[in-house]
């Protein structure tokens, strides 16, 4: 809201300067406006005299998302204001609405974009006791290597490198893992090529590869893969909290253990395992989320010693295998024939061992014998097979390389036995001492391999999570995260290698490191101590659990706060600070689910699902964007191609079902059914998303494949236009007629819905507007899919007219038009409205387009109702192209005329055989597959009746006024007066007595003026047109109600209808009456026969229908065409009034002069 105020410069003394302060008092308490060049332009003409300063007050009356720009404040709006009345004069009307280039530049500057992340938390929890006042926040600062490389490179090293790596060495041989690092290698290469493009193309705020893609695949794809981002996140924390618990149970202090191990074999020993794993897990987990809560700050502040860990580990690896070259570690293998021997409770690798007083047996010998003795029974396998110790890490330079290529795959409980030593043992034996021997835990195939790695390479989203804390985003994003990648890749394909070249592949496949004395096999292999790899990795694990559970919560909150997702909008809140405290609430509860299932194996495939889901689309995401050209589509990053992208999205998906084809479906489905409700449920968002440029496009090439040629029979449906009326408000005047739409549509296809406006679409597009959110409304309501259209044009015929024309797009136009009977358009106020429908029906013809016409379209079904019997009625007169058979069958489709039976009735001349009529329509619906009854109806030829006669006659009479309704007055008034003495004329020679009566009401009308007087006349003869059926409610009364008009008067002479049967009238039964009918012969003889041809048609075919489906809850008809010429239009009019007089329902069908329906598959 703007307020000007103007003061008027009376003298030369007084400055613009001491006005502007005057003025400014006005308002204490409100900053004066800040100097400008504006102000010096003003003090320019100081010594003109009247000069005045323009003072514009702006109040801040627009939200801050209307704004059209970004950021944009009150400052530079007023800066916008300095450019009035200068040199833009041109543009002063744009300028109120749009900002200048200039301003629009400052507040482009001055944007900053920082998240409302873990930063500002900290910011926030410190300044908590501090004042409210703000201060200005500082420029994000972060570079490529601090803000990208690094955090990237903590994700992605993680506990799979460290506790899992050597063991798919030695299990799938350096080859096949070797083509498992390089195709999840390649995946997220490919999909970080994606991801860069797509974060060079604009500025991403925080919220990482959720916001890339909701974004760019719209709130659907967005929500349905950030939820997927966010449960994989989740999962990895319980990965990374089940790792670190490994470490500490398995190699740091296993005495800890509540649930003792010592003694137990099998799945006794693996049962206590797992439930320690599930106290400790639960345990780490809620002390980390204690973490969490109480302050960001303290993990972010140990964020840099956990990346210090990783790197300080890896480097010991590589310094290890330096060393192994040189020197070799003593980390020996006790075997017993070829089986790897847990090397726990002995000391010695021999069975005995020569001592000054003799052989003695060894701790080993004890553990496969009854005794002690060297006569001890002992067990078979022991007593055939040597005992050999090996070198577990023979070195780089050894050669062990070759033996260690190939995979080695166990079923659970196989012994992990060295390849290409002998081993003395029969077939039948059963394995005894289990528990002495390394055994394989799990069943290991190479898909399983594929689910076990893949969350090693996962964390390429690290940068771009952080885009709102980088100095230039746009460059640090794409370099950033191709290196880490890079990085990474390369060491974990060297650690392949290395770890083949330099570990016995019984280590390597000893997945706890039973057989080097309860070591962490790669910790064997580091330098100077195996303890540097071991609390290293448990630190960095613990780290990035830690990150997990910082991470998942804020995304949770992102998609909370968009609200795309209703049943998760709980989760958007949290503290005061921001911090999303039900969020991490819901992060614990699912990281808790996956502590339970407490094996790292286990849980290591369900993330990898998630993790890969959100890659795809990432993947598809950019290859969309760039086969569609959308025009906002301009990444900074030019290295990406749409091939690239989708063979990454290919590899994606391949790598989801080799892991595990049944989580690939279940993350389907449940990536799916979240899609589906963000599409019914969730609030509508328009982002400008891809997949509307895709729905765009797919349209385009449709609706070319539509142009190539009209339908075939077989694919004919109707595709309605269904023109509407609105009234003064915009209100839809006939709602049942969309209900009716909506009943027709079983066959689907197209809908539009059309209304047509008088005047200029300048001064009434806000009526245009209104009426469109009418129609939309009322469609939504009535559950009608498809489009509304307003027209303006100078008059309703015209409109209806461009409607019709222009309605569709290429081959998507409709084929049949739905438009209500016109109500009272016997009224002479409303002749324009009958005029406008019979041009509708010529323009229809014209165009070969189908017509339904609806009669009392009010009594019509809405679409709650339901009929729980009756009949359906087809008059089949004409054959229209099968639109009456194809209309019943797509009604009774709804539920509205299920039940309802489809009843057919055709009309039989007099040389026509109905018997083999009958018999031949029975056998044409059988074809149709239309079930019927068959009714043929037998119309003979009879005379003309008086009735008939009359009704012509009064339809003529009314037809000669109607047309002098738009004559002068002076005429007008001349005409109607002869008519009107020509029917005084006929009724004195029927009825003498009547003629006192007729001249009292029309000479002596009641005080009216001379204007009424013609329309007075109109309405006698009007109102008593149909005698046979009572004025309708909506007639008018005529001033003189108690009086019988002309039109009564002649109507009263007949006796008797078509058929015989009496119609009695109140004073026709009088023989007076009767002679009266002949003495009207004479003018009966001036009558048009073509006329009175139609009318005794309509008449007869009216009675027949009456007689045979008065109790139907619907008629359909064949609608007769209009007359060739205009003249004859109101009586084209008054046949159809005939005809369908005394129906409920009646739905008037014209066929658009094609075959519909057809007898072939």
């Amino acid at each position: 809201m703007s307020q000007r105020f103007t003061v008027s410069k009376s003298g030369g003394d007084r400055r613009p300067s001491d006005i502007q302060g005057e003025v400014n008092q006005l308002f204490e308490g409100d900053e004066p406006p800040t100097s400008s060049s504006g102000g010096g332009g003003g003090a320019e003409g100081e010594d003109a005299a009247g000069a005045e300063v323009v003072i514009v007050l702006k109040g801040d009356s627009n939200p801050k998302e209307s704004s059209p720009f970004i950021n944009s404040s009150d400052a530079a709006a007023e800066k916008s204001q300095q450019y009035d009345g200068k040199n833009m004069a041109l543009f002063e009307e744009e300028m109120d609405t749009s900002p200048m280039v200039s301003s629009l530049l400052s507040s482009l500057a001055n944007y900053s974009n920082l998240p409302q992340g873990s930063k500002e938390h900290e910011e926030a929890e410190n300044n908590e006791a501090e004042s409210s006042r703000k201060k200005p926040v500082k420029a994000p600062q972060l570079g490529t290597l601090m803000g990208v490389y690094l955090p990237c490179i903590q994700n992605i090293f993680g506990v799979i490198l460290f506790l899992r790596m050597t063991w798919l060495v030695g299990i799938g041989g350096v080859i096949g893992t070797f083509i498992i690092v390089f195709m999840c290698c390649s995946t997220t290469m490919l999909t970080a090529i994606s991801m860069s493009a797509i974060a060079t193309n604009g500025v991403v705020p925080a919220g990482g590869s959720y916001y890339m893609i909701s974004r760019s695949l719209g709130p659907e794809f967005g929500g349905a893969v950030g939820i997927c981002f966010y449960l994989g996140t989740t999962f990895a924390g319980a990965m990374y909290i089940l790792g670190a618990i490994e470490l500490l149970l398995i190699y740091i202090a296993p005495k800890a253990a509540i649930f003792p191990l010592e003694g137990l074999e099998g799945a006794e020993a693996e049962a206590a395992l797992l439930n320690n794993m599930r106290v400790y897990g639960t345990i780490l987990l809620t002390s980390m989320a204690t973490v969490v809560f109480v302050g960001v700050k303290y993990v972010n502040k140990l964020a840099l010693v956990f990346l210090a860990c990783v790197i300080l580990s890896i480097l010991a690896v590589y310094a290890g295998v330096i060393k192994t070259g040189i020197d070799p570690p003593d980390f020996p293998v006790c075997v017993l024939g070829n089986r790897t021997l847990v090397w726990k409770t002995f000391d010695v690798c021999a069975k005995t061992i020569e001592t000054a007083n003799g052989t003695v047996t060894t701790q080993l010998w004890s553990m496969f014998c009854d005794s002690p003795l060297l006569n001890a029974t002992c067990d078979k396998y022991f007593v055939a097979n040597n005992i050999t110790q090996i070198q577990g890490i023979p070195g780089i330079t050894s050669g062990i390389l070759a033996d260690n290529l190939f995979g080695n795959y166990y079923e659970k409980g196989d012994l992990i036995a060295r390849k290409y030593m002998e081993s003395a043992e029969e077939q039948d034996d059963t394995l005894t001492n289990s528990n002495r021997y390394v055994l394989a835990d799990i069943t290991s195939f190479f898909t399983l391999l594929v689910g076990i790695y893949f969350p090693s390479v996962t964390g390429i989203m690290a940068g771009s999570n952080r885009s709102g804390d980088l100095r230039d985003a746009q460059k640090s994003i794409p370099v950033g995260t191709i290196a880490a990648i890079t990085t990474t890749s390369l060491v974990y394909m060297s650690s392949v290698f290395l770890f083949g070249a330099c570990i016995d592949g019984v280590v390597l496949r000893d997945k706890f490191g039973e057989g080097v004395h309860g070591n962490l096999v790669i910790g064997t292999l580091a330098w100077p101590s195996p303890w540097v790899i071991v609390i290293g990795s448990f630190f960095s694990t613990c780290g990035a659990g830690l990150q997990s559970l910082t991470g998942a919560p804020r995304l949770m909150q992102a998609i909370a706060k968009d609200g795309i997702v209703p049943a998760l909008r709980i989760f958007g809140h949290g503290k005061a600070n921001g911090e999303p405290t039900w969020s991490l609430l819901l992060t614990a509860c699912i990281c808790e689910s996956g502590i339970l299932i407490a094996s790292l194996d286990a849980v290591a495939p369900i993330l990898s699902m998630f993790f890969l889901m959100c890659y795809m689309f990432v993947n598809l995401a950019c290859a969309l964007q760039t086969l569609l050209r959308t025009p906002n589509w301009r990444p900074r990053f030019k290295f990406y191609h749409w091939a690239l992208s989708f063979l990454g999205m290919s590899l994606c998906l391949t790598l989801m079902f080799l892991c595990s084809w049944y989580y690939a479906i279940v993350a389907m489905v449940i990536a799916g059914s979240i899609y589906k409700y963000i599409e019914f449920a969730g609030a509508e968002k328009e982002w400008g998303d891809g997949i509307r440029g895709l729905s765009l496009s797919a349209a385009r090439y449709a609706l070319m494949r539509l142009e190539e040629g009209p339908p075939h029979t077989k694919n004919w449906r109707p595709q309605l236009l269904t023109l509407v009326s609105t009234d003064a408000e915009q209100n839809v005047e006939q709602p049942r007629l969309l209900s009716l739409t909506n009943q027709l549509k079983a066959g689907k296809g197209l809908t539009i819905v059309g209304t047509a406006l008088e005047g200029t679409y300048l001064e009434n597009h806000d009526k245009s507007q209104r009426a469109e959110q009418a129609l939309r409304k009322l469609m939504e309501t009535e559950k009608v899919k498809g489009f509304s259209q307003v027209t303006v044009s100078s008059n309703l015929r015209d409109a209806t007219s461009h409607l019709l024309q222009a309605s569709g797009l290429g081959g998507l136009k409709h084929n049949a038009v739905l438009v209500s009977w016109p109500r009272n358009w016997r009224q002479g106020d409303e002749h324009q409205t009958w005029r406008n429908f019979v041009e509708l029906v010529r323009e229809t013809t014209a165009a070969h387009l189908a017509l339904l016409v609806p009669k009392n379209i009010s009594a019509f079904p809405s679409n709650g109702e339901r009929f729980t019997e009756g009949h359906i009625d087809v008059w089949w007169i004409v054959h229209d192209g099968g639109m009456l058979m194809l209309l019943p069958f797509l009604l009774r489709q709804h539920k509205v005329w299920r039940k309802c039976k489809m009843r057919i009735f055709t009309v039989a001349q007099l040389d026509d055989n109905s018997i083999q009529m009958k018999k031949d329509l029975t056998t044409f619906l059988y074809h149709l597959r239309i079930d019927a009854m068959v009714e043929v109806v037998e119309m003979h030829d009879s005379d003309i009746s008086a009735y008939t006669y009359e009704k012509t006659l009064v339809m003529e009479q009314r037809s000669q006024m109607l047309k002098q309704i738009n004559l002068t007055k002076t005429e007008r008034e001349r005409e109607i007066q002869s008519i009107t003495d020509s029917s005084r004329g006929s009724i004195r020679r029927k009825n003498p007595a009547a003629v006192t009566t007729q001249l009292s009401v029309t000479e002596d009308p009641p005080a009216a003026s001379k204007e009424e007087k013609p329309e007075e006349e109109v309405q006698l003869i009007h109102d008593n047109t149909n005698p046979a059926s009572p004025a309708t409610p909506a007639t008018p009364l005529t001033p003189t109600e108690g009086a019988k008009s002309p039109g009564e008067q002649v109507q009263m002479t007949w006796t008797e209808k078509c058929d015989g049967e009496p119609a009695k009238p109140p004073g026709a039964a009088t023989p007076e009456g009767i002679k009266d009918i002949f003495n009207m012969k004479p003018e009966w003889e001036n009558l048009n026969q073509s006329n009175v041809r139609r009318m005794h048609t309509a008449l007869r075919l009216n009675e027949v229908i009456i007689k045979k489906s008065s109790e139907a809850k619907l008629v359909l008809l064949n609608m007769p065409g209009p007359p060739k010429n205009r003249t004859g239009d109101e009586n084209y009019m008054e046949f159809l009034e005939v005809l369908t007089d005394g129906l409920n329902r009646v739905l008037l069908v014209r066929g658009g002069g094609r075959e519909v329906i057809t007898i072939y598959s």
